[in-house]
């Protein structure tokens, strides 16, 4: 079956590659409402995503560093052409991580006293390069069938723009020569005043894509969309919801609370302009809904793909 539509809105701009923020929520998928039915298998769910849209962003990977075999699955469970970002491992991105989701072998090598949350920090050195390899070669299959796009790293609100920050981010940069390395901040330090032309300098020099950031303003943790294209190659509109009062509360789960929330058409709409002003800095962007209680995700991504597809004829499909 083919990947949804691949809008190119006329032949100066960008390829507008429209999809979600994974496949598999649990909600998503207790709905009822985007995939036919619940029992479906894992193939049967790629495959059906992948009919309605032509790109998704793989979250599984924050959570655990996947198997290569897993990701054979994905190429040879989509069609050709569709593309794959994938999110890198939290530990890379300032993010703590308990020992069990880690490889058995490297459980085993930190001992019976690892902490009950790791930190990048306190792991030691082999055990990082032995991280970061598992973790290529987890891309490599992806790689291979030309379906990998970018390697997402969404920092975590703590890794903020000082020399350390900066350093962290820039090592990061050098563990991923050779794949296309996105970045999305989530400390307000980032883009603070003149902070903002510096940091987007600094994504420049490390060539690394700049992640414009559609989420609730006024808040230490989040950043405002800096509408700027730092590579040729490609952009992303990485959209987390507008809802303000769950984005902070204490305890609530990732999917029903803090990224509750609709997009009105309205709200969708007033996207298109600026969206079409980044394409014309960039050869393809992707526009990737984070909005993922129930099937809100992909009902937003629809209706941004009709709000894109009138000015433009469908390419590809």
């Amino acid at each position: 079956m083919p990947a949804g539509p691949r809008l190119r809105c006329n032949e100066a701009m960008a390829l507008y590659l429209v999809g979600t923020a994974s496949w598999t929520d649990k909600s998503l998928i207790e709905c009822g409402r985007f995939y036919p039915r619940k029992s479906m298998s894992a193939e049967q769910r790629l495959r059906h995503y992948a009919s309605h849209f032509p790109m998704v962003e793989v979250d599984s990977s924050y959570y655990a560093i996947p198997d290569p075999h897993t990701a054979q699955l994905w190429a040879e469970r989509t069609p050709q052409g569709f593309e794959f970002n994938v999110k890198a491992f939290r530990l890379f991105t300032g993010h703590p991580a308990s020992p069990a989701v880690l490889h058995p072998d490297i459980r085993r090598a930190l001992g019976p006293h690892a902490p009950a949350q790791l930190h990048y920090r306190q792991l030691p050195p082999e055990i990082r390069d032995e991280l970061w390899r598992r973790f290529l070669d987890a891309l490599a299959p992806l790689q291979a069938a030309g379906k990998l796009t970018a390697v997402h790293f969404q920092f975590a609100p703590w890794v903020v723009r000082n020399a350390e920050g900066i350093e962290h981010v820039a090592a990061c940069a050098r563990r991923m020569a050779g794949q296309l390395m996105a970045v999305e901040f989530r400390h307000a330090s980032w883009f603070a005043g003149e902070h903002a032309a510096a940091t987007l300098a600094f994504e420049r020099e490390l060539g690394v894509v700049h992640t414009v950031v559609d989420a609730p303003q006024g808040f230490a943790n989040t950043v405002p969309a800096i509408w700027e294209a730092t590579r040729r190659e490609l952009s992303i509109l990485r959209l987390h919801g507008r809802n303000r009062a769950t984005w902070n509360v204490q305890g609530a789960t990732r999917a029903a609370d803090r990224f509750n929330y609709l997009y009105t058409d309205e709200e969708l709409a007033a996207l298109v302009p600026p969206l079409h002003a980044l394409g014309r800095h960039a050869d393809k962007v992707h526009v990737i809904f984070n909005n993922n209680m129930e099937d809100q995700g992909q009902v937003c991504a629809r209706r941004m793909t009709e709000l894109l597809g009138p000015s433009a004829p469908v390419a590809g499909g």
